[in-house]
């Protein structure tokens, strides 16, 4: 009987355990995905892959968790050098005080260095994509390309001037420039973003949407934040801020709404009829007490969620196994119901959820062939990781970014056995400390604050 003979592959990675997050949320144990150059070829036991494939290459992991690289769905990369620089206020108090006063000292370079550092943070941790919205945002789209994750990216669009691209009118020709650049590219992609509805007029709105439309991307807003934007709206508009995009006719299946804490019933059916998705980031919102948002609610309406971190000076990190944790135990508090969000919902989020939410279901999210390969190994080999019963459960309960030991990005090994591969770690790291030398010298609210009293316990 002859031998069947062997397709060859570039590389296969095995494990104790694979969830696919497919479809069917097949599991396979042990597991392994046989990747093609960029796209995954097959996904099963690890006797059957190689009895199939011939690798170029095989990395095995006896103790590793395979899953689909996680998405983070909305941040601002380069405010990684804003880490600490106003914590504990409110949100618009923190916004208007110090982050907009200390972005009028951006560069280029600043928000090039700054998305390095987040992105490094980010693959070692297992995000393989992400969302930015930010200034320079072809510093960012430099960034992710040469680091070789993948993200989607927008240069952030206001009624008044802006430090990269000054006067409104100019950010739309940057925002459409930025589109032309990296139309095609294989791991970037350009969506158009006005930062929120308090701070882009009603006819900003809708030349960003007709924007949008011409290049059949995503239009991305910060929405229903907080309960005084919401009020703010209601008085100015008459109407909710999404009731208000509704009017405006943005509202519609390639809206991703960032945030979306303070909803109405009323809200809620109108972004489950549009198909717009929301980009839930439940650490950030906690820390600028925004609220709790009712992803419980729009999950059963069968709008699209996936989750994001928010930028680092309201975070202050970028780890997406935290933000699992902290969505689904949300979920839990705020109804008095251990049941909803469970552990299964919480990585849906993160990965299928996430891709859905930026277009990207047939691309990203889940480890089938055909997929880019986006893949992350977790190192199951921890004292805080043993016993284990519910992989799924495992991953959003105990494990943190700090367990993961691999990860691939369209096929290409980024971290190795938690070593960065893609780009110089010290060569970041230096720049990103030196560059916030000179934030602390700018900035005079960039120094540390002595709390009264009054504030500390006893």
């Amino acid at each position: 009987m002859t031998q069947e003979a062997q397709e060859p592959v570039s590389l296969l990675v095995e494990g104790d355990w694979v969830l696919t997050q497919n479809d069917d949320r097949q599991i396979f144990s042990p597991g392994a995905v046989a990747i093609r150059g960029a796209e995954i070829a097959a996904v099963g036991p690890p006797a059957e892959l190689k009895r199939r494939y011939e690798p170029a290459r095989t990395l095995s992991y006896p103790q590793g968790l395979i899953l689909p690289g996680l998405i983070n769905a909305h941040t601002h990369a380069a405010m990684s050098l804003f880490r600490g620089l106003a914590d504990d206020l409110p949100l618009e108090e923190w916004l208007n005080n110090y982050i907009f006063p200390a972005e009028r000292c951006l560069t280029g370079e600043y928000v090039y260095w700054g998305t390095k550092l987040s992105v490094a943070e980010m693959l070692l941790s297992g995000a393989t994509t992400f969302c930015d919205m930010y200034l320079f945002a072809d510093a960012v789209a430099q960034a992710a390309a040469e680091t070789g994750i993948r993200a989607v990216v927008g240069e952030v669009l206001y009624d008044f001037p802006s430090p990269n691209y000054g006067l409104p009118e100019a950010g739309l020709r940057f925002s459409e420039n930025l589109c032309q650049t990296w139309q095609g590219h294989p791991l970037v992609q350009v969506a158009i973003q006005p930062h929120a509805v308090y701070t882009c007029s009603p006819d900003l709105l809708q030349k960003c949407q007709a924007l949008a439309d011409k290049y059949n991307t995503r239009l991305i807003i910060h929405l229903s934040e907080t309960s005084t934007e919401v009020a703010d709206c209601q008085t100015r508009y008459g109407a909710t801020p999404v009731a208000h995009l509704h009017r405006l006719g943005l509202l519609t299946s390639r809206l991703v709404a960032d945030h979306a804490v303070v909803l109405t019933e009323a809200d809620m059916e109108l972004l489950a009829a549009s198909g717009a998705g929301v980009a839930h980031c439940p650490e950030s919102n906690m820390k600028l007490a925004s609220g709790v948002a009712p992803v419980a609610e729009l999950l059963r309406r069968g709008v699209p969620v996936g989750l994001g971190t928010d930028g680092c000076a309201s975070n202050n990190n970028l780890d997406l196994f935290q933000e699992m944790d902290t969505a689904a135990k949300l979920q839990k508090v705020r109804h008095l119901d251990p049941t909803l969000l469970p552990a299964t919902a919480a990585l849906d989020l993160a990965t299928r959820g996430g891709a859905r939410v930026l277009g990207l279901e047939r691309e990203i999210g889940a480890l089938a062939p055909g997929r880019c390969a986006d893949l992350v190994v977790v190192d199951l080999d921890q004292p805080h990781l043993t016993p284990l019963y519910d992989p799924y459960s495992q991953l959003v309960y105990a494990a943190s970014g700090a367990d993961v030991q691999t990860v691939v990005v369209h096929g290409q090994v980024l971290v190795q056995d938690r070593v960065l591969l893609s780009f110089d770690l010290e060569e970041t790291l230096a720049r990103a400390r030196d560059l916030a030398s000179g934030i602390r010298a700018r900035i005079p609210h960039a120094k540390p604050r002595c709390y009264a009293a009054r504030n500390q316990p006893g």
